[in-house]
This record gives C-alpha cells, sequence and structure tokens, in this order.
C-alpha cells in the first residue's frame, strides 16, 4: 500500500509533505531531527512543554554522570597486604624511572589506579613455594643414578618475576634439570649415594640462583633438599650388594688400624723400656768399671806401701767373697789325712731365715770357730810330728 492512500483520507507519507506525490524533502526531515534531539538534550525553542522536559532530562544524566564517575573511582581502589607487593601496569607497560629501572612496586596498604587505564597484579612476596623435581642421570664415572629433590623457593622480586619473562615456574623447572644435571655429571656415584649428598644440595641451590638470576626471574632459592639419590631400581640389588662390601672393607681397615694402635704404642712401650734398660746397665757397668779402677789404684798405693798386710788382706777379702756365695765348705787340713766338712747350709737353716743379719752374724761366727779349732789341731799335729 502507498503512503498516499486514501482509504482513511488521511495522508501517511512519514516526512509531512502533505498530499505532494513528488520525492521526500531531506532538508524537511533532517530539521525535524534536529528539533527531537535538542528538546531531548534541553535546548529551548519548543515551547513551555518542551523546556520542562528538558530540564529533566538534563538532571537526570547529571545523576547517571556523577553515579558513573563514583563507581569508576570506586573500581580503581585496591588493597593490598603485607606479605604482597603490587605491580602497576599504564596502558599495558610498567612505569620506569629516569635511570632506565623499573619503578619500585606498589607497598602494602590501600591504593588506587585507573581502570581501563592501568591495572595491577599482586604478587606474594612471602610464601614460600616448593617444586618437586626428580629425573634419571648419569655420574661422572658413567652410572645411571636416581635423584629426588625438593626447592623452596620465594619471590624477591615481584617486577622481574612478573614483566621481566613469560613463565618463571617453567624457567624455573627448566634452571633446576640443567643445574642438577651439571652438578652430578660432575661428581661419582659413591659421593652422590653417600657421603656427598649435602654439598651435591649446596653447589646445585648456587649453580640454579645463579641461572634464575640470569634469566631475571626475580625467585630466590631457599634451600635445596635431595630427598632421594640411589641407582634405577633394575640394579638397585647389585648396587646394594656393592655397598655391603664397601661397608664390610671399611670395618676390616677400621679394625686393622685400632690393632694397630693398640700394638703400636706397646711395641714403643717395650722398645723404649728396652732401650732405658740397657742405657742403665752400661751406666751401672761403667761406673763399676770406673770404681773398681779406682779401688785397684788406691789398693797399688797401699800394698807398695805394705805388701804383706796388703796381700793377707786381699787374700782374706776374696776368700770371704767366695765362702759367702757357698752353702757347703770342705777343708783340706794341711799334712793331715782327715777333710773337715762344713754344712754352713744347715746350719743357717738351724740359725733362720737365711736373710736375718743376726743368723748370717751367727753362721759367721760358727765358721771362725771351726777355724780356731782347725788351726789348734794343726798346731798340734805339727808339733806331733817334731817331737818323734
Amino acid at each position: 500500500m502507498s503512503w498516499n492512500d486514501g482509504g482513511n483520507g488521511k495522508n501517511n507519507d512519514p516526512w509531512g509533505s502533505g498530499g505532494d506525490q513528488g520525492p521526500p524533502d531531506l532538508d524537511e526531515a533532517f530539521r525535524k531531527f534536529q528539533s527531537q534531539l535538542s528538546g531531548l538534550f534541553g535546548r529551548r525553542g519548543g515551547g513551555a512543554s518542551s523546556s520542562g522536559g528538558g530540564g529533566a532530562s538534563r538532571r537526570y544524566f547529571m545523576i547517571l554522570g556523577v553515579l558513573i564517575l563514583v563507581g569508576y573511582f570506586a573500581m580503581g581502589i585496591y588493597q593490598v597486604d603485607q606479605q604482597e607487593r603490587g605491580v602497576k601496569f599504564t596502558l599495558g607497560k610498567v612505569a620506569r624511572t629516569n635511570e632506565g629501572a623499573y619503578a619500585p612496586p606498589v607497598m602494602p596498604g590501600l591504593n588506587f589506579y585507573f581502570p581501563l587505564i592501568q591495572n595491577v597484579e599482586v604478587v606474594n612476596t612471602t610464601k614460600l613455594n616448593t617444586n618437586h623435581h626428580e629425573s634419571l642421570m648419569l655420574t661422572e664415572d658413567e652410572n645411571i643414578v636416581d635423584v629426588s629433590l625438593d626447592v623452596q623457593w620465594l619471590v624477591r622480586d615481584p617486577i622481574k618475576h612478573v614483566v621481566a619473562i613469560r613463565d618463571p615456574e617453567n624457567s624455573l623447572v627448566q634452571a633446576t634439570e640443567s643445574a642438577l644435571r651439571h652438578v652430578v655429571g660432575s661428581s661419582t656415584l659413591d659421593s652422590v649415594v653417600t657421603e656427598g649428598r649435602a654439598e651435591m644440595g649446596a653447589a646445585v641451590q648456587a649453580r640454579l640462583q645463579e641461572r634464575l638470576e640470569r634469566y631475571e626471574t626475580g625467585i630466590m632459592v631457599s634451600k635445596v633438599n635431595i630427598d632421594r639419590s640411589g641407582p634405577p631400581p633394575q640394579v638397585k640389588d647389585a648396587f646394594d650388594d656393592v655397598q655391603r662390601a664397601k661397608e664390610d672393607e671399611s670395618r676390616y681397615i677400621n679394625q686393622a688400624r685400632a690393632y694397630s694402635e693398640q700394638i703400636l704404642p706397646e711395641a714403643r712401650g717395650n722398645a723404649e723400656r728396652v732401650v732405658a734398660e740397657a742405657n742403665a746397665y752400661r751406666d751401672q757397668v761403667v761406673a763399676r768399671s770406673e770404681g773398681e779402677a779406682q779401688r785397684f789404684s788406691k789398693l797399688l798405693a797401699e800394698y807398695q806401701l805394705a805388701k804383706r798386710v796388703t796381700r793377707d788382706r786381699l787374700y782374706i777379702e776374696s776368700m770371704q767373697s767366695v765362702l759367702s756365695k757357698s752353702a757347703k765348705v770342705m777343708v783340706d787340713v794341711k799334712g793331715g789325712n782327715n777333710m773337715l766338712y762344713l754344712p754352713l747350709d744347715q746350719l743357717r737353716r738351724q740359725s733362720g731365715n737365711e736373710d736375718n743379719p743376726a743368723s748370717q752374724s751367727a753362721v759367721d761366727q760358727a765358721a771362725d770357730d771351726i777355724m780356731q779349732a782347725i788351726e789348734r789341731n794343726t798346731g798340734t799335729s805339727r808339733l806331733r810330728r817334731d817331737g818323734r
């Protein structure tokens, strides 16, 4: 149906051109549209009713603008906890100082940013994270070892952690694998499995921290704990046999060392004792020889003064020295056929203990009496021979 269909006697032309059958007037249509916009935003020119509607619309949009502005600023308020730090981005970039370094991170407390222009990423800088890693690798002596460790780390530089690298945790895993392989590849199987585990953990931590700083991950490694380091399950039994043999070797070596430490001091002590006894015997013999030489020199001087007296004295002392060490004495009487027997041992037993000085004097007295009797008998026999 056409716009000017006169079925109801009205003109249906939306442009208000009346009954004219020509094309619509674009200028008239633009003026009507402009009039409607002016009434909507409160412009004058449409009468009293248009003025009242424009004032209400203006107040509505003012309230709406204030609410939007308050909501915008409210959206920009955020809080950073004490254990956190914030990284603020402005149009996708972190602000820098005049020297070209990154600006300091957002500190704890209430802060503000402009939504749609800025955004803030909060990073926990005190939480201790743990990364577990295990792998099979070759040692320096070409043995396969299974190593399992835990890496404890925390974020030291939140800006580098967020900005400088895309995936810092994946970089940590790769750096851990590289550092562990380097340390294990420079060590022997015995040091990795037994006494070198603590040193290996410290070496892995130092090398891992060096590589993370080179990558600018902002991560600080707190501790590297070696959980397990041993042979793979396929060769574990053979490895245990080797370890037991080494333990037996160490035990035998320790026993031998203990025995040597026990024997050597005794041998050294015995050697020192023998040397001391030899030195003492040498000193004794030398001193005795010197004393005998001095005594002989003195006797020689006495002998030259009184030869007979000195000779008799030496004879008597010699006989005393010999007879004092003998238990039985046989006496041959000159010029007679009788031989006298002196049982000195029996005399000592009858007199008491041999070590008693009183008993010794009694024996000596008995010997003197016997010698006097022998001399008397000898003199009597000599007189009888002379009388005949």
